[in-house]
C-alpha cells in the first residue's frame, strides 16, 4: 500500500477521457419525479448515469474487477459472459448475470433506481462455483466519472467509507451495505485501480485523492460471509446532499426499494383496452418494453421533453467532450413520433406535457430549433420545415383524442407554425435526414398533413374562412408533389425510370421554384459524392400514403417501391431492411470501423416499420414487419439506429443483422414498432390524417391556386389559376401586364390569425403568353422594393 505522503495520485491528469460505447443493453430510471437519476446497461454494467436532467451524463462506467490475488484480474465488461433480463413485468428493473466463462464464479446484480431520491443502487452476489477459489476471490468496484476536470476523494461519515468525485456543480458519492477495504483515486490510465490491479492482481495504492483530471474511483469490497451487498452511487448538489442520499437509501433494504420501483412503473400502466399483445409476434413483451423504454427518456425537471436517446453515436471513439450533446438532445421530430406512440399506446401525460414544452419553446415566428437542451438552449441550427410542421399533427392527435389537450389550448401555437411554413416553404433547409436541402417528400407530406389539421383546428374555432386560406396552400403543394419530387428520367432500374426521388436540391437562401428533379445535381453529405438527384433515392415518399395523401396503389408510389427494393433493401437473417438512402455515408466504413464524418449508412430498423405502415395501407398484413422489428432488438430488448448489413466481420465484431455502433436505443425505433402495433390493431395507419385522407384520395380535390412568395418567386403560372401573393408584412402591389403601359394597384388583404398579408390575381382574366410584372410598396417601411417581379402565364 502506498504511504500517507503518497496521499494525491500522480500521473494529472490522466489520459484524454472518451465517452462509452452507444451500444446499450437497457435504460432505466424510477417513475417517480423525485428521483431525477437516470442510467444505462451494456456489455453486463453500468455506462452512463445522467443527472439531475436526462440530457447530461456524468460517468462513463460503473463496473466491478474480480482477481484472485495472484493469477488473474477480470473486468467484468471484457471478461464474462453477461445476460441480461427482466425480473418485472412493464418496469425498467433488470438482473444481469455475469459469468466467468469457464464457469468458475458469477456475479448476480439486480440493478435500479431509488423510487424517490436520486441514487443508484445494485444489489450484488458473487456465486463461487469452484471450490478451490472460495476465500480468495476479491471483488473491487471501479467508477469512472467521465470527463477531464473531475476531482475525487475518500471521505468518511461515521463508520461509513466512501468516495466522492465533483465536477462543476454535480457531485457523485458511492459507498456500500458492507463497506469497503480498501480504496483510491487515481488518474486513469497512470494511477487508477484498473492500473493498478492488472499489474500485480492486488491492490497495492490508495491514494486519497486526485484534483481536476480524469479520474477513476476504486474500493475494495469487504465481501459479506453470503457474497451478497447493495452498492450505490448518489448524485446531487453538494457533497452533504449527495452523501446523505446515498447513506438513506442504503439504510433501506434493497427489497423496500424493489418493491417500490416496481409498484410506481406498474401503476403506469395504461387501461387495458391498450393492450395490443395479440397484433405481436412476441406476446406483446416487445411492446409493453418500448413503452417503458420511451417513457424513461423524458426529463423529469423539464416534463414533456424526451431526449431521442442516451447513448452518443460511436462513443468510445470520442475524446474529451467531442459531440457533447450526442443524442441526449431534444429533436422535435423524435420527441412528436415518441409522444405520438405513447398516445398510440393510451398514454395521454406524457404527449400532453410534450405539447406544452414545445408550445414553450416555439419562437415568436413560428419555428422550432433543430435540436436544443432540455432547457431549451438550441445546439444546432438548422431549419427543419417537418419539425415545424409535426406539433400540429400532435395537437390535432391529442385533441382527437376525447380533448386530451385538458384545458392548454394549442390554438395559437398551430396558427404561428401554420403561417410559418406557408411563409418558408415549400422548400425545406434540411429533409429529415438533416443532410440537403430542397423538395423533400417526406418533409411535403409532413407539411402538408399538418396544414390540414391547422384547418381543421380553425373550423373548430368557428373560422371557416381561415380554414380555406390554409387548405389553399396545402392543395397547391399537393397539386405539385410530383413536378417537385418525381423524375421521368431514373437510371436505377431499367424498367421504372419514373419514381420519386429522395429530395430535389435547390438552394435553401434562394430557393429555385422550378428545380427540375430531372436535371438537378445533390452534393451527398458524409463523403457520399455528387450525383443525379434523380439517381438518388430513399424510402421517403411512403410518407405520402402513411399520412393520407397519396394512395397505396398510386401508379408512382408503386413504381417507386420496385426502385427503392432492387437499390436499397437487404435481406438480414431477422428480415428485410432497407438504407435510408444509396450513397449514405452515416455508418461504418466497410472494415468496420466508426463512423468519422465519412463511412457507409446501413439498414435502419424505423425504415422496416415505414415499410410495414405501407403495406398496411396496401391492404396487407404487417404482421411479418412487426416481427422482423422484434427480432432486431438486442437481448436486452434495446432497437438501434442501423443494423449491420453485409458480411460478418470477426476482426471489427461486427455481425449481419447486428447492431452497428450507432445509437441504441433509438427512440424513434420504438416509437415506429409501438405505432406499427397500433396501426394494426386498428386495420389503418396510426398516424394517416382522416380529413387529408378524405381530401386528396378518397375525394381528390383540384387545386385552384399558385402560390407565390418571397420564399417561391414562381416565373410561371397555368392560365386559369389563380396567382396568389402572399407576404409577411402589408403592402400595395402595383402590376402591370403590358410592361407598364397601364398599371394596377392591389392592397394586400390581411389574414389576421396567421399575420400574413394576400393579394389575388384571377389569370383566367389574362391572355396566354401575357407576362405580370409587379413590384411592391411596403407600407409600416413606407419604402418601395426597389425590384421588379415578373411571372409568365401558359
Amino acid at each position: 500500500m502506498n504511504t500517507p505522503e503518497n496521499a494525491v495520485a500522480f500521473g494529472a491528469p490522466g489520459i484524454e477521457p472518451r465517452w462509452t460505447s452507444s451500444a446499450k443493453e437497457g435504460v432505466g430510471t424510477a417513475y417517480h419525479t423525485s428521483c431525477r437519476l437516470w442510467f444505462t446497461l451494456s456489455h453486463g454494467i453500468v455506462n452512463e448515469i445522467y443527472y439531475p436532467r436526462v440530457d447530461q451524463p456524468n460517468t462513463r462506467d460503473f463496473q466491478f474487477l474480480i482477481s484472485d490475488g495472484e493469477t488473474f484480474c477480470h473486468e467484468e465488461k471484457r471478461d464474462l459472459n453477461h445476460l441480461v433480463e427482466y425480473p418485472e413485468r412493464d418496469c425498467v428493473f433488470y438482473r444481469l448475470t455475469n459469468s466467468e466463462r469457464q464457469g468458475r464464479y458469477r456475479l448476480i446484480k439486480h440493478v435500479l433506481a431509488d423510487p424517490h431520491r436520486s441514487v443508484l443502487l445494485i444489489h450484488t452476489r458473487l456465486e463461487i462455483l469452484d471450490e478451490s477459489l472460495q476465500g480468495k476471490l476479491r471483488l473491487y468496484a471501479l467508477l469512472a466519472p467521465h470527463g477531464a476536470s473531475n476531482s475525487g476523494r475518500c471521505s468518511e461519515i461515521g463508520a461509513s467509507t466512501l468516495m466522492h468525485a465533483q465536477r462543476e456543480e454535480v457531485h457523485l458519492v458511492t459507498g456500500c451495505t458492507s463497506g469497503f477495504t480498501h480504496r483510491s483515486i487515481g488518474y486513469v490510465g497512470a494511477s487508477d485501480g484498473w492500473q493498478d490491479l492488472m499489474n500485480n492482481f492486488k491492490m497495492d495504492w490508495e491514494f486519497q485523492k486526485a484534483e481536476k483530471g480524469n479520474i477513476a474511483l476504486t474500493g475494495e469490497i469487504d465481501l459479506p460471509d453470503s457474497g451478497e451487498f447493495t452498492i450505490a452511487v448518489a448524485c446531487g448538489g453538494s457533497y452533504p446532499s449527495t452523501a446523505a442520499k446515498l447513506l438513506q437509501s442504503l439504510a433501506e433494504p434493497f427489497e423496500s426499494h424493489r418493491e417500490r420501483y416496481v409498484q410506481q412503473w406498474q401503476r403506469a400502466v395504461v387501461n387495458p383496452k391498450f393492450d395490443f399483445s395479440k397484433d405481436t409476434s412476441d406476446g406483446g413483451g416487445m411492446y409493453r418494453l418500448s413503452r417503458c423504454v420511451l417513457l424513461a427518456h423524458e426529463d423529469k425537471v423539464f416534463q414533456g421533453a424526451m431526449v431521442a436517446s442516451m447513448s452518443i453515436p460511436w462513443g468510445e471513439t470520442k475524446g474529451g467532450d467531442a459531440d457533447l450533446g450526442g443524442y441526449h438532445l431534444v429533436w422535435t421530430r423524435d420527441l412528436v413520433q415518441s409522444a405520438t406512440a405513447l398516445l398510440a399506446t393510451g398514454q395521454v401525460g406524457t404527449p400532453l406535457r410534450a405539447l406544452i414544452w414545445l408550445a414553450a419553446l416555439q419562437r415568436t415566428d413560428g419555428s422550432f430549433p433543430q435540436n436544443s437542451w432540455l432547457n431549451g438552449t438550441a445546439y444546432w441550427s438548422g431549419l427543419q420545415l417537418d419539425e415545424i410542421a409535426a406539433p400540429i399533427l400532435l395537437a390535432w392527435r391529442l385533441y382527437k383524442q376525447d380533448a386530451a389537450t385538458g384545458l392548454f389550448d394549442p390554438h395559437v401555437m398551430i396558427l404561428r407554425a401554420a403561417a410559418y411554413l406557408i411563409l418558408q416553404g415549400p422548400v425545406t433547409g434540411q429533409d429529415r435526414w438533416e443532410e440537403n436541402a430542397g423538395y423533400s417528400p417526406s418533409t411535403l407530406a409532413t407539411v402538408i398533413a399538418s396544414l390540414v389539421c391547422a384547418a381543421e383546428c380553425a373550423n373548430e374555432h368557428g373560422n371557416a374562412k381561415l380554414a380555406d386560406f390554409i387548405l389553399a396552400y396545402a392543395d397547391w403543394l399537393v397539386a405539385h408533389l410530383e413536378e417537385w419530387t418525381v423524375t421521368t428520367k431514373g437510371e436505377l432500374a431499367r424498367d421504372f425510370p419514373r419514381h420519386y426521388i429522395r429530395i430535389n436540391p435547390t438552394n435553401p437562401d434562394a430557393p429555385d421554384p422550378h428545380a427540375d428533379p430531372n436535371t438537378t445535381m445533390i452534393q451527398v453529405n458524409n463523403g457520399g459524392g455528387l450525383h443525379a438527384a434523380r439517381n438518388v433515392v430513399g424510402s421517403d415518399f411512403l410518407h405520402l400514403v402513411r399520412f393520407g395523401i397519396r394512395s397505396a396503389n398510386d401508379p408512382i408510389v408503386r413504381d417507386s417501391i420496385e426502385v427503392i427494393d432492387r437499390v436499397l433493401k437487404h435481406d438480414l437473417p431477422q428480415g428485410p431492411g432497407w438504407r435510408r438512402y444509396n450513397h449514405d455515408g452515416y455508418g461504418e466504413k466497410d472494415d468496420g470501423s466508426a463512423f468519422d464524418g465519412t463511412g457507409v449508412g446501413r439498414c435502419w430498423p424505423i425504415l422496416t416499420g415505414e415499410r410495414g405502415h405501407y403495406e398496411l395501407a396496401a391492404g396487407r398484413d404487417p404482421l411479418s414487419f412487426i416481427t422482423t422489428m422484434e427480432k432486431f432488438a438486442n437481448q436486452g430488448g434495446m432497437i438501434p439506429e442501423q443494423l449491420w448489413d453485409v458480411d460478418d466481420l470477426q476482426e471489427a465484431k461486427m455481425k449481419r443483422g447486428l447492431p452497428t455502433g450507432a445509437a441504441m436505443p433509438l427512440c424513434w425505433s420504438h416509437a415506429e414498432y409501438i405505432s406499427l402495433v397500433r396501426s394494426r390493431h386498428d386495420g389503418v395507419c396510426f398516424d394517416r390524417v382522416e380529413p387529408a385522407f378524405q381530401r386528396y384520395v378518397a375525394k381528390p380535390v383540384q387545386s385552384q391556386h399558385e402560390i407565390w412568395s418571397v420564399r417561391h418567386p414562381l416565373r410561371r403560372v397555368p392560365r386559369g389559376k389563380i396567382l396568389r401573393i402572399i407576404l409577411p408584412a402589408e403592402a400595395t402591389i402595383v402590376w402591370s401586364t403590358d410592361n407598364w403601359t397601364h398599371t394596377n394597384r392591389a392592397d394586400t388583404i390581411h389574414a389576421s390569425e396567421l399575420n400574413l398579408w394576400f393579394a389575388d390575381f384571377p389569370t383566367a382574366e389574362w391572355s396566354p403568353g401575357s407576362v405580370i410584372t409587379f413590384t411592391r410598396f411596403w407600407k409600416r417601411e413606407q419604402r418601395w422594393e426597389g425590384h421588379n417581379w415578373q411571372v409568365s402565364v401558359l
